[in-house]
């Protein structure tokens, strides 16, 4: 692997002098700002060999760096090892921010590079700027893996299906009726959406061009005049024709957005983030047009989910729990055998799912590291790396599924033998975090930044922290990671809403030891309201045993004590008819008061 990295930099370096640039920036996304590209715009991972979703490789003519956030630390730099790239851990003090250090390697007149159709334009102009105000500049008309990448993906041409209104619960026609509306109170009569899971929730269609994530390829534009999708006709069957037809949607090839945005009515009020659309497209823009940057109205409405999805949400959360029941029963009477590895976790999880109705596939690449691979938060297991595992410590298992009404991310910590007082002492703190966002209850406009130091207080207590976000979006029947809303340190101005539905994932990790986290889903919804305003609540959502073996009960009050309880009998209630006598057995047994 590594000689092939040298051999992609040897390229890319070859392209910099033949282009006379002295540096060139390559992102993790495509033209459509996504954090899990197609294969076609796997251009970081190509060049660096690095397989995280998040990081930014800068190539100079005699260096190279990549730079990636906490979840990665460790991974990247076992990827990294023998490639000649070095590894900047975002978000350390001494860390230097890209700009500074292609200030710091570039001299003045030097020339950066990147491929403005996969740069997001507020990003691209933010780093114009700040390379200008030190004699550098920014170069955005390449793409040099068209040269270099010899054997390079094609574009996806996967064909697209509809997600009947059955699971969506409202019409495309009636979503965009409804976007318009909204926009139009923006001073705005038209939007302009590129990312992948916002056209396919919008237009309540489906693809299968990203792994794991059900998207399609394609750029929309929406107006009361028209709404356009571009798409590669390939990818549209006859049915799905006619179903565009029958919504009123209009039909234009992929390629063609460039020049219907460059050729739109000069006076067009146009709604977009600047952040979700490339720097190349947001250029099509004709001058006189006014722009309106604000966070993507689709994406907020997409994100309050509808009765029929948080049903959906409700009934796949019962079939991929009881999916989980057979897998930890499996779990736990395999591992004394040693015949367990990391990778037949993986396999497992999968056979038990696909055999629940409305299965679809994963939702991401499982995450199972036992022991020291636990400590590394996105652990991607391979046949090499696959460890086995043995009757002690700890099994971090970070899965989930997607099922035509609903997606799953659940992630549990499993003792599989004797644990050191340590683990059991961390394992209680990560449970007294995560009942803290459980059973909060907080007043309307309330942000997730507010409440994520419940979560850690019990951490921080001890000097202790995880470096990532304590709770991420999750799309319906789309991707497992989806905005607009969060609970984490940043400060973020979305605020939680009802409808939203958020992973509720505190965890702890040990370099070279273990790792701990606790993952349930959680509904955010209408709790009461008093003289003091309305106040929101959640409902959790995951319904899944959390392991009893590794706690400290002392540690826990009687509140949380009690949420424990009435969490795992309300496990018990919802799962005991979808089992055999024996899995009801066995679940009665896990789910027992403590």
């Amino acid at each position: 692997m590594a000689n092939n990295i040298q051999r992609h930099l040897g390229a890319l370096r070859k392209f910099l002098e033949e282009k006379q640039l002295h540096a060139f920036i390559i992102p993790s996304t495509d033209p459509h700002l996504s954090e899990y590209p197609a294969a076609h715009w796997a251009s970081r991972e190509w060049i660096s060999g690095f397989t995280g979703s998040a990081g930014t490789v800068v190539v100079t003519r005699d260096k190279a760096g990549l730079w990636t956030d906490s979840r990665y630390f460790l991974q990247a730099a076992k990827q990294l090892e023998n490639t000649s790239i070095d590894l900047f851990r975002e978000g350390l003090p001494t860390t230097p921010t890209i700009e500074e250090w292609l200030i710091s390697e570039l001299s003045e007149g030097n020339t950066v590079g990147i491929d403005g159709n996969v740069y997001a334009a507020n990003e691209a102009f933010q780093l114009n700027v700040r390379l200008n105000l030190n004699g550098l500049h920014l170069i955005t008309d390449y793409d040099p893996f068209v040269e270099i990448w010899k054997d390079r993906p094609q574009i996806p041409l996967n064909p697209i299906f509809e997600l009947p209104v059955k699971y969506s619960g409202l019409e495309a026609s009636k979503k965009i009726s409804q976007i318009c509306t909204i926009i139009d109170k923006h001073g705005a009569d038209s939007l302009l959406v590129a990312s992948l899971d916002t056209i396919a929730w919008l237009f309540n269609i489906r693809g299968n061009d990203v792994q794991c994530n059900p998207v399609a390829v394609c750029f929309a534009y929406v107006s009361k005049k028209e709404t356009v999708v571009f798409i590669n006709p390939k990818k549209l069957t006859q049915e799905m024709g006619q179903y565009f037809k029958q919504e009123n949607i209009q039909v234009a090839d992929y390629d063609k957005i460039f020049d219907y945005i460059s050729s739109i009515h000069p006076q067009t009020r146009i709604c977009l983030q600047s952040s979700k659309v490339s720097f190349a497209l947001y250029n099509k823009i004709p001058k006189t047009c006014r722009i309106i940057d604000i966070p993507s109205p689709a994406d907020l409405m997409k994100s309050k989910k509808n009765e029929t999805e948080q049903e959906g949400f409700r009934n796949a959360m019962q079939r991929d729990g009881v999916a989980l029941v057979k897998f930890l029963m499996w779990f736990e009477e395999a591992v004394p055998t040693g015949e367990v590895e990391e990778m037949t976790i993986v396999e497992k999880l999968t056979e038990y799912r696909s055999q629940q109705d409305l299965y679809v596939g994963e939702s991401f690449d499982t995450i199972a590291g036992y022991g020291p691979n636990g400590a590394i938060v996105h652990y991607h297991v391979t046949p090499e790396s696959s460890a086995k595992v043995k009757p002690e410590g700890l099994q971090l298992i970070d899965s989930g599924a997607q099922y035509f009404d609903g997606t799953t991310d659940i992630t549990r910590t499993v003792a599989v033998g004797p644990l050191t007082e340590q683990m059991k002492k961390d394992y209680t703190m990560v449970l007294k975090g995560h009942i803290g966002i459980a059973t909060c209850k907080y007043p309307e406009g309330t942000r997730g930044s507010q409440i994520d130091i419940l979560a850690r207080k019990a951490l921080w207590d001890n000097g202790l922290n995880y470096l990532h976000g304590t709770g991420h979006g999750i799309g319906h029947f789309l991707n497992v990671h989806e905005g607009p809303q969060n609970i984490r340190m940043n400060e973020n101005p979305t605020t939680l809403q009802p409808g939203m539905v958020t992973s509720n994932e505190p965890g702890l990790y040990r370099a070279n030891q273990y790792g701990i986290r606790i993952e349930n889903l959680i509904l955010t919804k209408e709790d009461c309201v008093t003289e003091f305003g309305a106040f929101y609540s959640f409902e959790t959502l995951t319904l899944c045993p959390i392991d009893t073996t590794p706690i400290v009960k002392e540690m826990l009050t009687e509140e949380e004590i009690s949420w424990f309880n009435n969490y795992h009998q309300y496990v018990y209630d919802r799962l005991s008819s979808s089992l055999s006598a024996e899995e009801k057995e066995w679940l009665k047994d896990k789910t027992k008061a403590i």
